[in-house]
Parts: C-alpha cells; sequence; structure tokens
C-alpha cells in the first residue's frame, strides 16, 4: 500500500510539471495569484505583468499581486464623480499659495485646474511661468474655489475677478484664502461679518481694506464654514488638509499629508503672527536691522520664542563700543514708543501692545573678542510664567 502512495505521488508530481511546461509554451496564465503588476498609479506600466515580487522599473513602486484588492483599485475616483477643486492665479502669485493646495487637492482624488483673468502666460513670484488651465469666461463650475496670495494688489482692484469670486462662490462648497489672499477675498464683501486671518506681516492692515471682518492672529487657519482663510505660505497646505477633511473625513486628509511626507497636525497651535517678536519686528523691521556706527556692521545670531516671550541676538563687528551699542539701540526702541525704566538706554524697557497686554524688555550688549559684541533683546509679557522670566543685564 505505501510502495503504491508513493508511486501515484510520484507521477502527480511529473504530470503539474509536464502541464506547467506545456501550458508555459502555449502562451497559458499560470493562475493570477501567482502575477505580480505595479498598482494602478498612472505611471504607463500598470498593464506590464511580472511573475515574482519586486518593483516598478518606471515609478519604483512596490508590485502587488494581481488579484489582491491593491491591483484592482483605482488611484482616483471616477472621473465623473470627482470633486473640482479651481485654483485662481495671477501675475505675481505665491507659488507655494498655490502649489501646496494644488498637490494636496490632486493627491485627494481631486480634479484641480487653474483660472486667470486671461490665457495668457502669467509670471509668478520668482518668475515661474504658468499657463492656465481657463479663463474666468470659460471655468467650469468647481466644488472649491482657492484665492492664492502674493502681489494681491491689482488683482484686488480688479473688477471682473471680485465679480468672478462673488459670482462663482455661490456655485460652490468651499472658498478659501491663502496667505494675503484673504485681501481679494476681503474686496468681494464675502468676509463682511467673519473672521478671518492672513499672512502674519499683513495682519494688522487687513481691517483698512476691510473694516466688517474680525481678524484673527492665534490661529493657522479659520474656519467660517464655506468661507476658509489661512495665514501665510505653508499655512495653505494645512488649510487645504483640513479642507479635504471636511470633504472625505480626517483619514483621507491624514493620509495625504502621510504620502506628502507633510507633519500635518490638524490641533496644531502654530500661528506666526500671534508671536512674540511681532512687536520687536515693530521696532526694528521683518529684517531686524540694528542701528549700528559707521565702521560697524550687525548681523542676526538667533531669533526665537513662543507667543509670551522672545529673544534675538545680533552680533556686532568694528569701531564701536557697547555704550555706543546701547545708545543707538535704545534710540530705535523710544521712536518705537518703548519707555526706557532706566536713567540711561540700557537696561529695562516697558510698553503696551494697543491690545491691552502690557510688556517689557531687557537689552544686554556684551564684548565677545577685539572689536566684537553680543547683544541680546528680551521681551515678555508681563505676568509670564515664572520660567520665563527675564533677567536684568548683569
Amino acid at each position: 500500500m505505501r510502495r503504491k502512495l508513493v508511486l501515484t505521488s510520484l507521477i502527480t508530481v511529473i504530470a503539474l510539471g509536464l502541464f506547467g511546461a506545456l501550458t508555459e509554451g502555449i502562451g497559458i496564465h499560470k493562475p493570477a495569484f501567482d502575477d505580480y503588476a505595479c498598482p494602478p498609479c498612472g505611471c504607463g506600466n500598470d498593464d506590464k505583468v511580472h511573475d515574482k515580487p519586486g518593483y516598478c522599473s518606471v515609478c519604483g513602486m512596490q508590485l502587488v499581486s494581481k488579484g489582491s484588492a491593491a491591483a484592482q483599485a483605482t488611484s482616483q475616483a471616477p472621473q465623473q464623480n470627482r470633486k473640482k477643486a479651481a485654483i485662481l492665479i495671477f501675475d505675481g502669485v505665491q507659488i507655494i499659495d498655490y502649489t501646496g493646495p494644488y498637490e494636496v487637492f490632486g493627491q485627494a482624488g481631486m480634479e484641480v485646474f487653474t483660472v486667470a483673468a486671461k490665457p495668457e502666460t502669467i509670471t509668478t513670484a520668482m518668475n515661474m511661468k504658468v499657463t492656465p488651465h481657463y479663463t474666468l469666461e470659460n471655468a467650469p463650475a468647481a466644488d472649491v474655489l482657492l484665492i492664492p496670495g502674493g502681489g494681491v494688489t491689482r488683482t484686488q482692484e480688479d473688477p471682473n475677478v471680485i465679480k468672478w469670486i462673488q459670482e462663482r462662490s455661490k456655485q460652490t462648497e468651499y472658498v478659501i484664502s491663502v496667505c494675503n489672499g484673504a485681501y481679494i477675498l476681503a474686496k468681494t464683501g464675502l468676509l463682511d461679518g467673519l473672521t478671518a486671518t492672513t499672512f502674519y506681516d499683513l495682519l494688522d492692515g487687513l481691517p483698512a481694506i476691510a473694516p466688517k471682518v474680525k481678524v484673527v492672529r492665534d490661529q493657522r487657519y479659520v474656519d467660517n464654514g464655506k468661507f476658509i482663510t489661512t495665514a501665510g505660505i505653508s499655512s495653505g497646505i494645512d488649510g487645504s488638509l483640513y479642507l479635504v477633511s471636511k470633504l472625505f473625513g480626517k483619514a483621507r486628509a491624514q493620509m495625504v499629508a502621510l504620502n506628502m511626507e507633510y507633519d500635518w497636525k490638524a490641533d496644531s497651535t502654530y500661528a506666526r503672527a500671534d508671536f512674540a517678536d511681532r512687536h520687536i519686528r515693530k521696532v526694528f523691521g521683518r529684517n531686524l536691522r540694528l542701528n549700528v556706527p559707521a565702521g560697524a556692521q550687525a548681523r542676526v545670531l538667533g531669533t526665537e520664542g513662543t507667543p509670551r516671550n522672545w529673544e534675538v541676538k545680533w552680533e556686532a563687528r568694528g569701531e564701536t563700543s557697547a555704550d555706543e551699542l546701547l545708545k543707538l539701540i535704545g534710540d530705535q526702541l523710544d521712536a518705537g514708543r518703548w519707555a526706557n525704566q532706566n536713567s540711561v538706554n540700557a537696561g529695562g524697557w516697558k510698553f503696551s501692545d494697543g491690545e491691552g497686554g502690557e510688556w517689557r524688555g531687557v537689552v544686554e550688549v556684551r564684548p565677545a573678542g577685539s572689536k566684537v559684541f553680543n547683544i541680546s533683546l528680551k521681551v515678555e509679557r508681563v505676568g509670564a510664567s515664572a520660567e520665563n522670566k527675564l533677567t536684568a543685564p548683569r
């Protein structure tokens, strides 16, 4: 009996081997679960069949079994069911303001297209040349309308653009602005009575053109329901991911962010406009330019802090002295309406932020070598926690 079973098994193995050779010779494929293919990513290599696991030679993605769910899935929803996102572009548009959201919406499976006032190529900030997909006259309807920032002055004064946004906003589910694109949106009147944010350095100027808008400085993006505004530059990516979560659920937004290798935190409290350095920038400008005597030079060594405190460090080199530097810094602070609490231009200062907050500042100048000085300016909101207290110069 045992000899009969062994003989039967041997015959079966030989038969299977012959069958495999014959089917391969006449072009009959092995079962689908032994075939591998690139996931349907659109690289053009999706239909090529491989006889073993590995990676696509075109896009580099890991091959999957042709019979698996991953192989059958589509990278995008059916064309007729896809959400559409229209992005306004114009001469001087900030590149990341529209390309960041473009990437987010596209990876979320949406159909994304650009719209401009005219069909001609536009020139972005930093001189990228872009040809719009559509003009104001022939752009198709969209579920989302995005208005980026950049050099917005001419666009926000263009009556055709303003009218187009007003009309298109009636048809869309959401309207979202990025950076100072809020200035364009505000000119339509659609933000009146709502809260909004914008680029940190332009936040205080928004009420000048939109007095009925309540400005918010402590949020990365502001959701009013249909209308969403985001802060500057990369904030548009966060706001777009948030919008994807509203349209398709948080999981879709999380997967898009992970695929973009973007550290998206839906509960992030990062708001550039709310940092305490805004009070220092009002005195020294965005580039933190320190006045020094002729024959000396100064450069920024560091700038960091929180909404409640901040420190800027400079290095000054050349023909100067600690007393001379203290005097010049004091003159700048005095011009910025900081009140000197000492009898000389050194040590402690105080000022009010105009929003009910009281602040104090401390200046230190220390020798750091031959004709080299390290300068520190610290500010702190009065009442901050003990571990953040400023120390007087020694």
